[in-house]
């Protein structure tokens, strides 16, 4: 018995030691590699950087596809996917569930840099990922990136129309709700008014509250799906999101590194009039 409970214990214990190795230890997932300085995982997606087309948000100069939030879709949905059932479940009112969902992320993540996390000046994590470190410790840790695709993802699951939107140095989440009337400005997708920002890096932010600098300008936005997860280079130009109404609000500037050097990708849409 004496035997046994020590071969238990160093079992134990070496399960432990493998846990706290390397850096994809802050990830669940396997089949990270690194070619030329870039981290890719499993699906050939490079992680550290969201220019290309082999980049998480695939962007171009004048395309953006949010590729990593297909790694948590479709086929390959699990935990973030599962999270947002559950609350559709537990809220059948969908506004109260919408606002579930967002305080759910911005609660339990917090901001941290992914220099701080992972040493490399950009890092993204998948929402499966960041929803199974917040399922094991209660809480997580990301940036805009991070929180965009697991607000995007879960909100998938719990049966609402989703979307990651980009603008200068930044990402959200918006989500389709047209009857929720306590957002601070509403936003027209392709025309079709009614999606509400999600900003869900900031502790006291409610659902709807928008940065000022994103408020009656053009943002790169991409209505999310299940989609094919391999690398391409997308076809079409990002859908165009503009307010539909304005509103005052104080906003402070959030790091996202590596998608700044080709992102000015808004100057090519034609300007289009707020209504």
């Amino acid at each position: 018995m004496n035997r046994i409970k020590v071969l238990l214990s160093l079992l134990l214990i070496l399960v432990a030691g493998l846990a706290a190795t390397g850096y994809a230890s802050a990830t669940p997932s396997a089949g990270f590699h690194e070619t030329d300085g870039d981290v890719f995982d499993d699906w050939g997606i490079c992680r550290t950087r969201a220019c290309g087309e082999d980049g998480f948000y695939q962007i171009g100069e004048a395309t953006f596809r949010p590729v990593i939030a297909f790694e948590s879709l479709g086929e390959d949905s699990a935990v973030a996917y599962s999270l947002g059932e559950q609350l559709a479940a537990q809220y059948p009112d969908p506004l109260l569930r919408a606002e579930k969902i967002f305080c759910f992320v911005r609660d339990r993540v917090n901001y941290a840099s992914d220099v701080e996390q992972f040493k490399y000046d950009e890092f993204a994590q998948n929402a499966d990922e960041l929803a199974t470190i917040i399922d094991q410790n209660g809480v997580g840790y990301g940036d805009c990136e991070d929180s965009a695709v697991l607000l995007a993802v879960m909100y998938k699951g719990a049966g609402y129309r989703s979307a990651i939107v980009v603008g200068l140095g930044h990402t959200a989440a918006l989500v389709y709700l047209p009857d929720y009337k306590k957002a601070i400005t509403v936003f027209e997708l392709e025309g079709e008014p009614g999606w509400v920002w999600a900003e869900a890096t900031g502790k006291n932010n409610p659902l709807g509250w928008a940065p000022k600098e994103f408020i009656n300008v053009k943002l790169a936005a991409y209505e999310i799906g299940e989609e094919a997860i391999a690398p391409l280079k997308p076809s079409t130009a990002p859908s165009v999101a503009i307010t539909q109404a304005g509103g005052g609000a104080t906003a402070r500037p959030f790091p996202f590194m590596g998608i700044i050097a080709l992102l000015w990708l808004m100057s090519l849409f034609r300007r289009r009039r707020v209504h």
